[in-house]
């Protein structure tokens, strides 16, 4: 079989578990794995260090002559890919709270979604990329030959954040919080007039409520070995 290089589209709403998804079949293929949430995370800390946002309102005059000062990379660190916000490693900063309760407005501003998706197709024009977001399959990887919707009921999806941050210590959050902060992100994901999430046109939708991180990641890993071989390909 001939070894080919695909693009592989993951959307969903948050924390259904796309970027786990995306992480094994990365790992597993060989892939490159841009996680493009971590991205807008990471503007979105910037806006918060730099005054650029209050009580959900962005300040977009200000903050879009500073769009060009912001650079996002990735840096795998023991084997774990770490986000760097200008030069300083934020992977623990940008999964707080704080930053998940403002990343949406944040998102939805027209000039960081153009900003960014460019910037995420530069990545993919080489083939070989598993990236996970809101738009992949819709606006940043129309063609990408695998494009997976995961969804799951936001009760679990809580759950499953809530846990997360009580593993790595962090308890100055009810599990309350979080289901609201869930709800809330799903409305202006789904909402919002510039790229709203929606499943991309050939996507599969993947109902993840009643699967393990496990299971998904082997469900993800499955799928995409029965695509490979259903089109002739070496997975």
């Amino acid at each position: 079989m001939e070894k080919k290089l695909i693009n592989v589209a993951i959307d969903g709403t948050s924390s259904s578990g796309k970027s786990t998804m995306a992480k094994a079949l990365a790992k597993y293929a060989g892939y490159t794995y841009i996680d493009t949430g971590a991205m807008y995370r990471a503007v979105t800390l910037y806006c918060l260090q730099h005054g650029l946002i209050a009580d959900g309102k962005v300040d977009v005059d200000r903050l879009v002559p500073q769009l060009a000062n912001i650079s996002i990379t990735f840096k795998v660190e023991g084997g774990v890919q770490e986000t760097y916000l200008n030069g300083v490693n934020v992977e623990k900063e940008i999964r707080g709270l704080e930053v998940s309760n403002n990343v949406s407005p944040v998102a939805a501003v027209p000039q960081v979604r153009h900003a960014l998706v460019h910037l995420q197709q530069e990545m993919g024009k080489n083939k070989g990329v598993v990236m996970d977001g809101r738009d992949i399959g819709t606006t940043v990887l129309p063609d990408a030959e695998i494009k997976i919707y995961v969804t799951s009921s936001a009760e679990i999806r809580a759950l499953r954040r809530y846990r997360e941050m009580q593993a790595k210590g962090d308890t100055s959050v009810t599990l309350a919080d979080i289901v609201k902060n869930v709800q809330m992100r799903d409305h202006i994901d789904t909402t919002r007039k510039e790229s709203p999430l929606r499943k991309a046109e050939g996507a599969y939708e993947l109902d993840s409520t009643p699967m393990s991180a496990d299971e998904q990641n082997q469900w993800m890993i499955d799928y995409y070995k029965r695509w490979m071989a259903s089109h002739g390909y070496q997975a």
